[in-house]
């Protein structure tokens, strides 16, 4: 982000404030929408924020404290009918990505890294699409929930994350 301290605050201390400000936004924007965030059918809104690594590595433990937090949240609520599983596993599945985010950054598709888009949807919906075959009585399919999972984060990710993206660019929100 833009200096505003004129360098008066220790490194360490902005990267842990950006950090938990990004787990923050993650945990609340997953909570408010927590209807739709949980489920078999999911449509998570705060995975836009998985592009942050692109711009930053203090998004990696942000994004991943903010999933547990919300999971965790929302099992105590009794939306995340994934239980404390998903506390560990789906928690993991967001930590593992936006570390695969963070290393797949430079690769660019007219200056979209397009090839960093894919962890977040493709570990979400082995991850969460294994949780919700397992975990639901209904007797969901894996190939449903995989490729439920899949395509609400493909949507946000796209229909989300690319405007974050450009936006984020545009007013050089972050030091690359």
């Amino acid at each position: 982000m833009k200096k505003t301290t004129k360098g008066k605050m220790p490194k360490g201390l902005v990267y842990t404030v950006q950090s938990a400000v990004i787990g923050a936004l993650y945990a609340a924007l997953t909570l408010l929408l927590a209807p739709i965030s949980f489920g078999a059918v999911q449509f998570r809104v705060s995975e836009a924020l998985t592009v942050l690594p692109i711009f930053t590595p203090v998004a990696v433990p942000g994004l991943f404290i903010g999933c547990m937090i919300s999971n965790a949240v929302g099992l105590a609520l009794g939306t995340n009918i994934a239980g404390p599983l998903d506390i560990v596993l789906g928690s993991a599945a967001t930590l593992i990505a936006a570390i695969l985010t963070l290393l797949l950054r430079r690769f660019c598709i007219k200056g979209v890294p397009f090839l960093s888009l894919l962890p977040p949807v493709l570990l979400n919906a082995l991850v969460i699409g294994f949780e919700l075959s397992f975990l639901i009585p209904d007797g969901v399919s894996y190939l449903f929930s995989f490729l439920t999972v899949g395509l609400g984060e493909l949507v946000v990710v796209i229909v989300l994350g690319i405007p974050l993206i450009l936006l984020l660019r545009k007013y050089k929100l972050f030091d690359r």
